[in-house]
């Protein structure tokens, strides 16, 4: 019986052992790949062709980024002749957003510049699209989401079941409030509806006085929801229905861009979390080690998946469908 239960012992430990060299390879094979990929890709703005439109794409979550803003003002010095901005993103913080849109409004003052949203340009993602003066999208395009949202986990229920109470010595009532450690006062409800509320009056007037919408239009699409492009073209959220081809004939017809010009992809600073080469690589190094579980969700969310979201901090313009059971 001592015997056996030497043996199990013995596998037990030779069985961690084995997870914790494969976890342990994994790591080194992801963090080659980071390496080799942060070598091989443009970093803070390539220019490829002084005589050819520039591309830039706007993908996944926004979040402040400077050095995608100093390579948008290194893109409005350069020589190039116009710019096609894509979006396809549901948006980040506001702070990320407001950033953004800044930062193309700066492009746009010295570079004939449009739009296109792709598959989604909603809260943040919409914000940044109205800094360009004419927006082109799909017309199964996804458009909108104007408003906010601050949001924080609690976990007062989870600490009652286990039996921890947190403690805590403020300067103020509304100090660090809300925490998600206890209840929600009635008074920082209030400071943050505060919050809220003018955030989103500044994200109202954005589209009102980009869009010269009057109230009755502004109150039609500032209720959260988000419109097809075909819906949204009927509401004066964007301005035509179509892809890149419509977006240069109107830098043709209406900002005197010769025709023939070819379009080549400006490269923003990348984040290791939307490289979607990086995470097929990662994933290829889960299932060679053994980890198949691991490798699925890395191959369908990314390394940070879910917890991106939660990742992101402050107010948010931020569109999140309901996830599907």
């Amino acid at each position: 019986m001592s015997m056996e239960s030497d043996v199990i012992v013995d596998r037990r430990r030779l069985r961690r052992k084995l997870t914790f060299w494969r976890v342990a390879s994994a790591l080194i094979v992801i963090g080659a790949v980071i390496a080799v990929g942060a070598y091989a890709t443009p970093w803070g703005g390539k220019l490829t062709g002084a005589s050819a439109i520039q591309r830039v794409s706007i993908n996944g979550l926004i979040r402040s980024d400077q050095k995608r803003v100093e390579a948008l003002e290194r893109l409005g010095k350069s020589s190039a002749p116009a710019v096609i901005v894509h979006i396809n993103s549901p948006g980040g913080t506001t702070a990320g957003s407001e950033e953004l849109y800044d930062a193309l409004t700066r492009l746009k003052a010295k570079k004939p510049m449009v739009v296109v949203v792709e598959g989604l340009g909603a809260s943040g993602g919409y914000i940044a699209a109205l800094a360009s003066d004419h927006i082109v999208a799909q017309q199964t395009a996804l458009v909108g989401s104007i408003g906010v949202l601050f949001q924080y986990p609690n976990f007062t229920e989870l600490l009652k079941t286990v039996g921890v109470q947190m403690e805590a010595m403020k300067s103020s009532p509304l100090k660090a409030a809300p925490n998600g450690y206890e209840p929600t006062s009635p008074e920082a409800r209030a400071a943050i509806d505060a919050l809220v509320k003018d955030s989103f009056d500044w994200f109202r007037g954005l589209v009102r006085d980009r869009r010269g919408m009057d109230d009755a239009q502004l109150e039609k699409v500032a209720d959260g929801r988000v419109f097809t492009g075909r819906q949204a073209v009927n509401l004066k959220l964007i301005d035509q229905l179509g892809d890149e081809k419509v977006a240069i004939a109107w830098l043709v017809a209406e900002k005197k861009v010769a025709p023939d010009l070819p379009v080549r992809d400006f490269k923003l600073s990348p984040r290791f979390t939307d490289l979607t080469f990086l995470r097929t690589a990662a994933s290829v190094a889960f299932d060679a080690l053994g980890l198949n579980s691991i490798a699925r969700q890395v191959e369908q969310t990314g390394f940070v998946g879910a917890a991106d979201r939660l990742g992101l901090n402050g107010m948010l313009a931020l569109w999140q469908p309901a996830p599907s059971n």
